[in-house]
């Protein structure tokens, strides 16, 4: 929260003009303040068809400043494809596969605030959007549903066909949002280090998610597997959430699981040898919860592509299970509503190929007058199918508090 505040922004009437205009735009937390893009030439929706050409567009880009970049997210469906895994027989929302920009203006807010544009004598049509809620929330399966689904993977676990495994859930009801007030309202209360918002003329996305899936910076390739949930309760801090996680037994076969296939899944694009732990089992304080958290490392191998990064890396296994393609099979087979953007990634593709990549968990969709947020627990073998479905709205439960 200290982090917030040091960025709590003085008026900018330039700011509030973007924020009350009809032009999409997609607010992006990073190390030392936000950024801000907009004014998009191009916008590209993915499809299964048109992936592998949005993949190889790079290697005709060129970087010479900020604005050389794309910027969106891969929804869930299409990074199932991408690694040959077809979903069938869900029901589906129909929302995009995947969209990326290219934008012409780049807002950095620090102390102070930074535009960097390449166009001059921008206008844009005011268009306040009012939040309007029109229903309650309603959890898409009840717990009789979830356990029967629980009871199924343990005995898959028993089995040995899978590890672990997250079984998603949703809240979901009738709304619109002003994503940009619901953004800045969650910042204030729990700033995350992944968090970004878009706004578009038909769909917005407002997400506090906490991991890093993929940072790349020229050959060197960073990922931070987290798995472990504590919730916070009076007298806890994060020294004995720590001592917490050491000591339990159910919570260090979860993390060290998660870790173990986050190397595994770096091996396949790093150098021999090269992929390492940079930070072991630390502690990561939110809102509502405490998460355990490492960090890993390698070295890629040379002329390795963008492709290949994403298929090794995506989706993100902390938030599927172990072993990945397995434990992806169960779910698709098991779950009967698409994920749409919940365990995709969202992030950036610079014009040098370096890129950085969240998992897409903790978020609102609202798109077609419904708002939609997904949570998912791990269940392994010393997992209950009550703390597991209480955990998913331990989960939600911030982001089910910005419509009160």
């Amino acid at each position: 929260m200290k982090e917030f505040k040091k960025h709590k922004f003085k008026f900018s009437p330039y700011l509030e003009r973007l924020y009350q205009s009809d032009e999409p735009l997609i607010v992006y937390k990073v190390d030392d303040g936000y950024n801000i893009y907009t004014h998009f030439s191009k916008k590209i929706i993915l499809t299964n068809k048109n992936i592998n050409k949005f993949f190889k567009s790079f290697d005709k880009k060129k970087y010479k400043k900020e604005t050389d970049t794309m910027i969106g997210f891969f929804g869930y469906e299409i990074l199932c494809n991408l690694i040959g895994l077809k979903i069938i027989n869900q029901k589906k929302s129909n929302f995009y596969k995947g969209i990326f920009y290219k934008p012409e203006t780049v807002i950095k807010i620090r102390d102070n605030i930074k535009i960097v544009s390449n166009l001059k004598n921008i206008k844009s049509r005011s268009n306040f959007q009012k939040t309007q809620i029109s229903s309650p929330f309603k959890l898409n399966i009840k717990f009789s549903k979830y356990q029967k689904i629980f009871n199924f993977f343990s005995k898959k676990i028993r089995e040995g066909e899978t590890y672990q495994i997250k079984i998603c859930t949703k809240y979901r009801n009738k709304s619109k949002i002003n994503p940009i007030n619901f953004f800045w309202r969650l910042m204030k209360v729990n700033s995350s280090p992944e968090a970004f918002m878009i706004k578009d003329k038909d769909y917005s996305i407002v997400s506090c998610s906490p991991e890093t899936l993929i940072n790349k910076k020229g050959s060197n390739i960073v990922t931070k597997p987290i798995a472990g949930t504590l919730k916070k309760l009076n007298g806890l801090n994060k020294q004995k959430a720590l001592k917490f996680f050491k000591h339990n037994i159910k919570e260090t076969k979860e993390h060290n699981m998660i870790v173990d296939m986050e190397r595994s899944d770096l091996s396949k694009i790093c150098r021999p040898g090269s992929v390492k732990i940079l930070k072991k089992k630390f502690v990561e304080e939110y809102k509502h919860l405490f998460h355990y958290v490492t960090l890993v490392k390698g070295k890629l191998i040379n002329k390795i592509t963008i492709k290949d990064i994403i298929k090794a890396m995506m989706p993100g296994g902390s938030v599927i299970g172990c072993p990945k393609i397995r434990t992806l099979e169960l779910l698709n087979n098991q779950e009967n509503e698409d994920r749409n953007i919940y365990t995709g990634s969202f992030g950036y593709i610079k014009f040098n190929k370096d890129m950085r990549f969240n998992i897409i968990i903790r978020s609102i969709l609202n798109y077609k007058n419904l708002s939609e947020i997904s949570a998912a627990s791990g269940v392994v073998l010393d997992s209950t199918a009550k703390k597991e479905f209480n955990e998913n709205y331990i989960k939600a439960k911030s982001l089910l508090e910005l419509f009160k």
